[in-house]
Order: C-alpha cells, then sequence, then structure tokens
C-alpha cells in the first residue's frame, strides 16, 4: 500500500519550525537569515521523511524553472526522423543535471511565425540551447537585446552568441576530397537541410572548396537541397539520376538523408558503390549496418551536447566561459559505400 505523500507541512512539524522555514531553507533562499542550527534541523528532518520539495514551489520562490530549453529549428517530422539528436540530447541532459536543471525539447517549425521566444517570456526555461540557427531566424535578436542566456549548436555568422560546433566545412571537404581520391570528377551534392541553415551552407562551401582545389568545375545541377528526412534524400537522388549524366559520386550532408538517397540508388536497379559511391556525414549509428555499409564523417554526438550543455549551465551560474566559440573535431570513416573499384 502506497504511505500518505509527505508535505513541507510534515517537515515543519518534524523540525520544529514554521513551513515558510522550511521552504527557505530547501530552497536555499539565501536573501533570508536562518541560523546554521535550525537549517541542520530542517534538512536533518527532510532526510528523515525522505522529502523533496516539489518542482513547481521551488520555482515560485526562486523564480527559477531549473529547466533549460533545447529549441530544435525543425518540424516535428523532421525531429522524429533526425537519429543523430539522441545521443546529442543524452549528452546535454548528462551535463546539465549535474547542476540540478532539467532539459525540455522544443521542435520549431521556422513556417509557425509563433516562434520559441514564448519560452523565456514565461519564464518556462532559464536558458535556451538554440540547435541548428539560420541566418533568416528574428527571434534572436531579441535574445541578444535582452542578455537571456542563450548557446548555439551551430554557428552565425556576425552573432555574439556562444556556441558549440563542428568544422563543418573541413568535414564535407573531407568526404568530397575522399571521393576525389577514388578518381571521381562528377560528384554530387545533397545538403543536410535548406541553405537558409548555417549548417547546409558550411557543408556546400566544404564541398565546393574541394571541387576547386581539385580543379573541378562546380555544376549547379549536381547540388540539390534536402530537408533533414530520407524521404527528402530519395527524391533529391531521383532528380540526379534522371540527369543527361548522372554523377559517379554523391556526397550527402546527412547520414538520415543518406539513406533516402542509397534507397532511389537501389530502386533504379544501380549499385553503391560500382555505379555510384555515396558518402554521409554525422556517423548515426545506423550508418554501419545499412547495406552497404556508409562512408561518413563522425561528429561526436555526445560531446556537442556535453559542451553545449556546459557553456549554458556556466552562464546561468555567472561564471565566465573559457571560449566563446568551440569547434570539435570530426573524422572519416571508411565503410563499403566507397569501398568499390576505383574510377579511371
Amino acid at each position: 500500500m502506497t504511505g500518505k505523500r509527505v508535505t513541507s507541512f510534515d517537515v515543519a512539524k518534524e523540525a520544529g519550525v514554521s513551513r515558510s522555514t522550511v521552504s527557505f531553507v530547501l530552497n536555499n533562499v539565501t536573501s533570508v537569515s536562518i541560523n546554521e542550527a535550525t537549517r541542520q534541523r530542517v534538512l536533518e528532518a527532510a532526510r528523515r521523511l525522505n522529502y523533496h520539495p516539489d518542482a513547481s514551489g521551488r520555482k515560485l520562490v526562486s523564480g527559477k524553472s531549473s529547466t533549460i530549453g533545447l529549441v530544435l529549428q525543425q518540424s516535428p517530422e523532421q525531429v522524429f526522423a533526425d537519429a543523430f539528436l539522441l545521443r546529442v540530447m543524452f549528452g546535454i541532459e548528462q551535463s546539465v543535471s549535474q547542476y540540478g536543471y532539467h532539459v525540455l525539447l522544443k521542435p520549431y517549425d521556422p513556417k509557425n511565425l509563433s516562434g520559441y521566444a514564448q519560452l523565456a517570456s514565461e519564464h518556462l526555461v532559464d536558458g535556451i540551447i538554440l540547435s541548428g540557427p539560420r541566418q533568416d531566424d528574428q527571434e534572436i535578436a531579441r535574445f541578444v537585446e535582452n542578455g537571456f542566456p542563450i548557446v548555439l549548436m551551430g554557428q552565425l555568422s556576425g552573432s555574439p552568441l556562444p556556441f558549440v560546433d563542428v568544422n563543418a566545412v573541413e568535414g564535407a571537404a573531407t568526404a568530397t576530397r575522399h571521393l576525389i581520391q577514388l578518381g571521381h570528377r562528377r560528384i554530387g551534392l545533397i545538403t543536410n537541410a535548406s541553405l537558409q541553415y548555417t549548417s547546409a551552407q558550411h557543408r556546400r562551401q566544404g564541398y565546393e572548396d574541394a571541387l576547386v582545389g581539385a580543379g573541378i568545375p562546380i555544376e549547379g545541377e549536381l547540388i540539390l537541397e534536402g530537408g533533414y528526412t530520407p524521404e527528402s534524400g530519395y527524391e533529391a537522388m531521383q532528380k540526379m539520376l534522371g540527369l543527361p549524366q548522372p554523377p559517379t559520386a554523391v556526397f550527402v550532408a546527412s547520414d538520415v538523408v543518406a539513406l533516402g538517397a542509397m534507397k532511389a540508388i537501389h530502386h533504379a536497379g544501380k549499385h553503391i558503390p560500382e555505379d555510384i559511391a555515396v558518402v554521409g556525414f554525422d556517423d548515426v549509428p545506423l550508418a554501419a549496418y545499412v547495406d552497404p555499409p556508409l562512408t561518413t564523417i563522425r561528429l561526436p554526438a555526445f560531446e556537442l551536447g556535453w559542451n553545449a550543455g556546459e557553456q549554458l549551465t556556466r552562464l546561468l551560474l555567472g561564471k565566465e566561459l573559457e571560449q566563446q566559440g568551440l569547434l570539435l573535431d570530426i573524422e572519416l570513416v571508411v565503410r563499403e559505400s566507397t569501398m568499390g573499384r576505383i574510377v579511371i
């Protein structure tokens, strides 16, 4: 049988103090003077009764929610398809929980004009990690003006906000150079998302830098946009295969999008990598188990989340940031999707 729920009234009675004193002690309210003997008596009574303050009560006393918002610049459908996200979220949760914070996930479709500023204006969160910033995002300027704690997972040109990211330009260039070294000269690109996203811009830039460095002309018909989902990769790859001269290789700037592209190649009766070599980006867990296993750029997903959480909690605790921007290392993982015959 479940016992009666312990309340602050029970703790107050056990400790011989008022309920307000219990609230001040357990919520660590420093603006009220309470002698140390009383404080210890309350803490001991709470331990004996196994009492834990209600989160809503803590918020009323402290004015803080003890929650950080993880805002994703994607529709719910895109979030559900994002196989990279889970490890990032785990990194954030593990990082911020050290400091007593919880994580609120908020998908935000950029087409929804209501925005995500309400998380701050309604005091639902104490700070925000914004994943996948866009150049056309009007909300960010408000946060900068108001000094609300926010950390970017990604980068925005000219923004003063702290960020955690990978060197996506170099990662995309590494992926493309790998295909060039295999002898490919007609190499397609399917981006991870719309080019409104800085991550998509950086990955396209790396692809183009590698082509230019090898003396290969950039062809607009070989550059198509994905949209975070396998369906977007499937549709883009179908268009590429329909060209009078399809590419012999394609860099797909997201493993999830690459899964759709690979399916389109199979449905067209072509083989990977014999007819078309494929390189992805992210190294999601499924990448090693598709047919054929996907060559990709490995990103440190957990570390991205962990460091974003660390940056934000430092801001919330009033500590200086050691670095305003943090770029994490990437790695090329070569698998069977590019390990067939070399193009001559």
